[in-house]
């Protein structure tokens, strides 16, 4: 018997559990990868509520699965999208949960500015297909807007060049929505501002623009990004209020300007798109009453001219009179002569038809009638008797048609036309309640997503000072009380807490 066993093959290799394994595998891969860059095409991208972003590196033959966190993906000046080429910079790593190796992206660019605008060309085609572009849909400017509404960034020089701009043609009440114009946060602030602004209700406590700027200052493609958004696009498209694009300097282009109602090269430029220059609708009024004077003083004077040269046409007037003044002479002169001769006619008439008019012949005549009136008297009486007859054999018919149980069929029969009519009447009286109730319920329902119930809901709250709505950091203070009214609820807050920020720049959505 032997003393030694023979060895087992692997009984002296060392035993690893999977953590130990996957951990080694880790420092392996992070130590050799610790800094890579990699060129490929952006494949499916996932953006979760966390605010990272996952997504697809590949080529035509692999796929490297990798991940922003949400710093990195919020410094991005242009945000990521399914089929961009991009060039990414950061480290390998694994992720023991699935056996499965990822990259960890540090920084991440367009792989060259071809790339980028071969999508944006793409991305401008497909919403030209749909139509947001056609010439036919965008809307006329008002001459003269009552009120403008400036999308702009409320810390930039654009917005002042807009306001000097309208402080010299025309003055207007401007309406300011404060937004980014770079970065992560500008599509999205945008889309709430062109919205907000077509939500507001004519003649509310906040009015309603008559026109929209959509402003801001010169930049690269990618401070521009924010422009070429679809989501913006389509806002700037569906809006009812005309919108004016001035984003960038001239030889700057964004899918806005194509969606938009009118471009202006410059924000100056739009303000002078606005509004027409005062002084000159002033001077052109002048002229056109200057000439309206002209033109009236011209008409009377051509047509005293005219009045004038007709004149010197006419006879004087003693001329036209001579005539029929001697003629008048003349038919006076005969007048008595032809009254004598007509009364002479008239009694020679009279004489000759009073002759045969003697007592005697009256009497005759007198007697004649009398015997004609006696004979009419003698048939009047049968006469009536026969008529008085006849109505009384109408009536005993009529009488006899009017039975008792005829009187029952037909009210019966007039019973229940009359109960037809009442249940069409019901049915439609019915139906007509029913129209009515689901249109005040639309109308219920449309007024609560307009009221400003819904704009609590989303976050915002109506805070009012001794009972008055209070719009301004100077009011808040001046108040003896503040009152906050929230989505759920009021909050009364009977002591205020020292002003703090003052010079922090409005929050985003504010519209002051």
């Amino acid at each position: 018997m032997d003393l030694i066993d023979d060895p087992q093959p692997g009984q002296n290799a060392p035993e690893f559990s999977v953590s130990e394994l996957s951990g080694a595998i880790k420092r392996m891969i992070e130590g050799e990868f610790a800094h890579v860059r990699v060129r490929a095409e952006v494949g499916r991208v996932s953006f979760p509520r966390s605010g990272h972003v996952y997504l697809d590196l590949k080529d035509d033959r692999s796929v490297l699965s990798a991940v922003m966190w949400k710093g990195v993906a919020a410094r991005l000046q242009t945000p990521v999208e399914e089929g961009m080429e991009v060039v990414a910079v950061g480290r390998l790593t694994t992720f023991p949960g699935q056996s499965k190796y990822q990259m960890v992206i540090d920084d991440i660019r367009p792989a060259g500015m071809g790339a980028l605008m071969a999508m944006l060309e793409k991305r401008r085609a497909a919403l030209a297909a749909e139509g947001l572009f056609d010439a036919a849909r965008k809307k006329p400017l008002p001459f003269l807007p009552g009120i403008i509404g400036v999308v702009t960034s409320p810390s930039g020089a654009v917005i002042r060049d807009i306001l000097h701009r309208l402080r010299d043609r025309f003055p207007r009440k401007v309406l300011i929505w404060p937004v980014a114009v770079q970065g992560e946060k500008c599509a999205p602030e945008v889309v709430r501002a062109i919205r907000g602004f077509n939500a507001m209700m004519p003649g509310g406590a906040l009015p309603r623009p008559d026109l929209i700027i959509l402003a801001r200052g010169g930049g690269s493609v990618e401070d521009l990004w924010g422009f070429n958004d679809e989501a913006v696009v389509r806002a700037a498209a569906a809006s009812d209020i005309p919108l004016i694009s001035a984003v960038g300097h001239e030889t700057d282009t964004t899918l806005i300007d194509f969606a938009a109602d009118r471009r202006a090269p410059t924000p100056t430029a739009a303000a002078e798109l606005a509004v027409p220059v005062r002084l000159d609708l002033l001077a052109w009024t002048e002229g056109q009453g200057a000439r309206l004077s002209r033109a009236a003083g011209n008409a009377v004077g051509q047509r005293r001219q005219r009045l004038a040269d007709l004149s010197r046409a006419l006879p004087r007037a003693e001329r036209l009179l001579d005539t029929p003044r001697q003629r008048l002479d003349l038919v006076s002169d005969r007048l008595t002569q032809a009254l004598e001769r007509g009364v002479q006619r008239r009694r020679q008439r009279l004489t000759e038809v009073a002759g045969p008019l003697r007592p005697r012949l009256l009497h005759r005549a007198l007697g004649d009638r009398g015997q004609a009136l006696d004979r009419l008297g003698a048939r009047l009486a049968p006469a009536l008797a026969r008529g008085v007859a006849a109505r009384r054999d109408a009536f005993d018919r009529r009488a006899r048609a009017l039975q008792p149980h005829r009187l029952r069929a037909e009210a019966e029969r007039r019973r229940r036309d009359l109960d037809a009519v009442v249940r069409r009447l019901s049915t439609a009286g019915q139906g007509q309640v029913a129209r009515w109730q689901a249109r005040l319920d639309a109308l219920g329902r449309l007024q609560d997503s307009l009221g400003y119930k819904a704009t609590l809901a989303r976050g915002y709250a109506v805070v009012r000072g001794d009972g008055a709505l209070v719009t301004s950091r100077a009011a808040a203070e001046a108040a003896r009380s503040l009152e906050i009214e929230f989505a759920d609820g009021k909050l009364a807050l009977n002591g205020k807490s020292p002003a703090k920020g003052r010079d922090k720049p409005p929050e985003q959505g504010s519209l002051f």
